[in-house]
């Protein structure tokens, strides 16, 4: 049952603020009823749910937030201002979940994918609006895991949810290798690294994506060095007009995931 809580009553409050900064590394910030009924339908072990004293009182919220306080091993409903002291957002959205952080390994990729999987690796992308909206573009397109390298933005941060809407969730994802560790990785499975340059010969569309492949993506910035460019199997770019020199990484990884989901349904 959903007790209310109090300022003077703040562990669990204080708990938030601190997965909320990135402070303890065991559980996710998730706010905001419709992420936290994603986090409820991934299965996410939920440690709690912190609603406020408005919301519970809208008859559309009940339904979720009555499976969220059975999920969850502690359960509190507060006021709006105290919601808000731990809101990640300008304009607190009523509820916020702290689960479990998903599991994020190389072991649990590799279970994961199959003998042509379409992988998306993120490599040093320090924008977490941005990580987020490709590990969203990632599973639209039929992607089957993650890779984030050292430097690259959480993929479970709050912001990076916002903008992954539920898909970090779902993708089986590997955090923390290095470039190195993460070409050689993909090399000893025989998984093509395509790395995207505006001066590649090979249009994105002529390359085969049924194959088993990797998509690196790299800093929004500067992009990839040559070194990293070199290192990988093959090199494409995204034809352009006009006098536009590169794209959103963003926007370029939706272009080149769904050309591969293209020639995949083809398949």
């Amino acid at each position: 049952m959903i007790r209310s809580v109090t300022s003077r009553d703040n562990s669990l409050l204080r708990l938030a603020r601190a997965v909320r900064d990135g402070k303890d590394p065991e559980y996710i910030f998730v706010e905001g009823l419709r992420l936290c009924e994603e986090a409820l339908r991934s299965a996410l072990e939920i440690e709690a749910v912190i609603v406020s004293e408005e919301l519970m009182r809208k008859e559309r919220a009940a339904a979720v937030v009555e499976r969220l306080d059975q999920a969850a091993h502690r359960s509190a409903s507060v006021s709006e201002k105290l919601l808000e002291s731990i809101s990640y957002t300008k304009t607190p959205q009523g509820i916020v979940v702290l689960a479990r952080r998903p599991g994020s390994s190389e072991k649990q990729l590799a279970q994961a994918i199959d003998k042509a999987p379409l992988l998306v690796v993120l490599h040093q992308i320090n924008n977490p609006v941005n990580v987020g909206a490709i590990l969203r573009t990632a599973e639209a397109a039929g992607a089957g895991g993650v890779i984030t390298t050292s430097n690259t933005s959480d993929p479970f941060s709050p912001k990076s949810l916002r903008g992954a809407m539920g898909s970090a969730f779902r993708l089986p994802t590997w955090v923390g290798p290095t470039y190195e560790e993460m070409i050689e990785w993909c090399r000893k499975r025989e998984i093509q690294t395509v790395c995207a340059d505006a001066e590649a010969s090979l249009a994105h569309t002529d390359y085969n994506w049924t194959q088993a492949t990797a998509l690196v993506l790299g800093p929004e910035s500067t992009g990839l060095t040559d070194e990293e460019t070199k290192s990988a199997s093959q090199v494409v770019s995204i034809p352009m007009q006009g006098a536009v020199e590169s794209l959103n990484v963003s926007v370029a990884a939706g272009i080149l995931l769904f050309e591969a989901a293209r020639q995949r349904s083809i398949r």
